[in-house]
This record gives structure tokens, C-alpha cells and sequence, in this order.
């Protein structure tokens, strides 16, 4: 196998305008509702440049070969020429640096969009070339077609994504119940809906949890989760890998912060949903709406996240009682 630098191109069609689509790339928040292996990304930096380009460095949290990581990348936007460089500052092993390039062109009525990618392993090691490869390959194949169904969804996805919480004031520290949410690996004996959990952390910081959860008809279904932990934040930021049948995604995030009357502390439980159609209609029948499918829910993830808040707010108002 040749090593040095590879150079991969991938491309699709979408029926959708340039615009809309460069928007989607454009638009990290987005990307984890929108790309399968994206959990999270944050701006770090972003500034403006000459005309339509401006410059960004991000941190991003994703999937490759079955194992999340996170690396630092910096990107360059040209709205203009519809063109986003991109290039690696801190890269995961085993990948020494990486590069690339979306190009969104408009193609007859609808749009062509190309992703470059330039490589190299650390080392030229054969076996890690062909692993970043495969990774490459198969996540821009993933993006591409996710891109394209985005965008062609259009104004239809905004129907299928909702985003809701649920919160609870608590009279004890921000430690205590923080403690209680990352420490999922207990929550089958402290939570009264989940049968079965098992926790690993793929690197400092990034954990993976495989959960049962027991429905009030004493069923029980099951998720995969990657989980981002902000120990100096005090948030907690998943995407579920796995998902109900009713859902295409699953993103939340768990945040604990002073309460602004000063007493106590609020714990919030953010969840971003997208719906599945033929999801929805396979589970609650073919003249299911998407109306009633955001009603079943909203109701289903608010009563387990309203559970969760509660023994994280007994757990640690008995431990403030104690003190």
C-alpha cells in the first residue's frame, strides 16, 4: 500500500438550491441533528474576513470506526464561491493531519456537492491508512447522503425537529447532582426506569452508554449513547447512537447552574428531537400524525428526564442535609 498523503473525493446530487444547502454546512449547531457521526461541536474562535469569508476554529466530538473522538479544526468560508476548506489543528490518532474541502455548486436545477479529503497517518503506518481510509470513506458517504436529505427535506424538517426541557430547582450543590448525572453507571439502582446500563469511556471525557429503559407497560427498549462530559461546566452532552423507532435523531444535554433567585441551584434537561416518518407510522399506524408522534415524545422523554431530575435533586439535598 502506497503511504505519504491520500487524497479521497466523494460526491452527491441534491434537489435542493445552493444556498440551502451550503447553509447546512455552514451551520455547525446543526450538524449533530443533521450528520450520523457528529455527537457535538463548539466554535471556539470565528472571525469575519474580506467580503463574504470568514474564519472559524472548532472543536468537534464525532464517531470513526466504531470509537468516538474529538480534535480541533479550523475552516475557512467562502459563501461566495460556496467552497469550505477545512484542516485539522489537533488531530486524534491515528490520524497525523487532515484536510479538505466542501464544494457546493449549482447543477442544472439542483446542486453538486464534492468533499475532499487529504490525509496521513502518523507514522505512514499501512494498517492506520487503511482504518483513517475506511473511517473517511464511510462517514463522508454518511454525510453526503444526510446532507442531501436534509436538504431536499427542506421546510419539512423543521416540522420534524422540535426541541423541549424539563428543569428542577434543588436546595444542594451543583457537585452533588452533577456527580449523580455523570455516574451513570448507578442509575439501574438509583432510577427506577432503567434496567440495564453499562458505561465505558472511549478517552478522558467522551463516555459510551448502553442503556434499558423499563416503559410504563413494563417493556423495555433499548438506546446507545455517546455522552461528552464538561466537568468544569457542569453539562453533560449526548447524542443517541441508537434510537427509538419513532426517531431519525437524539441529541441533549444536561446543564446545572445557579438558580436566579439565588437559592439553590436549577438542573435542566434539554432533548432535540427528529422524527421519523415511516418510523412514526410503522409504530402508532398509517393515520398517525406528527403532531400526536411530538405529543408521545415529548411525554415519554420529559417523564424519564423529570424522573432522573428528582432522585438527582433527593440524592443531593439528602447529601447537602448531611453536610
Amino acid at each position: 500500500m502506497t503511504t505519504g498523503v491520500r487524497v479521497t473525493e466523494h460526491s452527491i446530487t441534491v434537489s435542493a438550491q445552493p444556498a440551502d444547502v451550503f447553509a447546512l454546512v455552514a451551520e455547525v449547531s446543526g450538524w449533530p441533528q443533521l450528520f450520523g457521526p457528529t455527537v457535538h461541536v463548539e466554535v471556539l474562535e470565528e472571525r469575519p474576513l474580506d467580503g463574504c469569508r470568514s474564519e472559524q476554529l472548532l472543536q468537534i466530538w464525532a464517531t470513526a470506526g466504531g470509537q468516538a473522538r474529538t480534535w480541533t479544526s479550523a475552516r475557512t468560508l467562502d459563501e461566495g464561491a460556496g467552497r469550505i476548506r477545512f484542516r485539522q489543528v489537533v488531530s486524534a490518532p491515528p490520524v497525523q493531519s487532515m484536510g479538505g474541502e466542501w464544494i457546493v455548486e449549482q447543477d442544472g436545477e439542483g446542486t453538486r456537492v464534492t468533499l475532499l479529503h487529504h490525509y496521513r497517518a502518523i507514522g505512514d503506518d499501512p494498517a492506520a491508512v487503511e482504518l483513517i481510509e475506511q473511517a473517511v470513506d464511510r462517514n463522508s458517504r454518511a454525510e453526503l447522503a444526510a446532507l442531501k436529505a436534509g436538504a431536499e427535506l427542506g421546510a419539512l424538517r423543521g416540522e420534524l425537529m422540535f426541541t423541549f426541557s424539563d428543569a428542577q430547582q434543588i436546595d444542594g450543590s451543583a457537585e452533588d447532582v452533577f456527580a449523580f448525572l455523570d455516574r451513570a453507571d448507578l442509575w439501574p439502582e438509583r432510577l427506577p426506569h432503567v434496567a440495564r446500563l453499562e458505561l465505558a469511556e472511549d478517552e478522558p471525557g467522551i463516555q459510551h452508554m448502553d442503556m434499558d429503559t423499563r416503559s410504563p407497560d413494563g417493556s423495555t427498549h433499548n438506546t446507545v449513547s455517546i455522552r461528552v462530559v464538561f466537568r468544569d461546566r457542569r453539562t453533560i452532552v449526548y447524542k443517541q447512537t441508537r434510537v427509538p423507532a419513532a426517531m431519525a435523531g437524539h441529541t441533549g444535554r444536561w446543564v446545572i447552574e445557579p438558580a436566579e433567585d439565588g437559592a439553590g441551584i436549577v438542573a435542566t434537561s434539554w432533548h432535540t428531537v427528529v422524527l421519523d416518518p415511516e418510523g412514526v407510522r410503522r409504530m402508532l399506524g398509517p393515520q398517525a400524525t406528527l403532531e400526536e408522534a411530538r405529543a408521545l415524545v415529548r411525554k415519554a422523554l420529559g417523564t424519564n428526564s423529570s424522573t432522573t431530575l428528582r432522585h438527582a435533586k433527593e440524592f443531593a439535598e439528602e447529601a447537602h442535609a448531611g453536610t
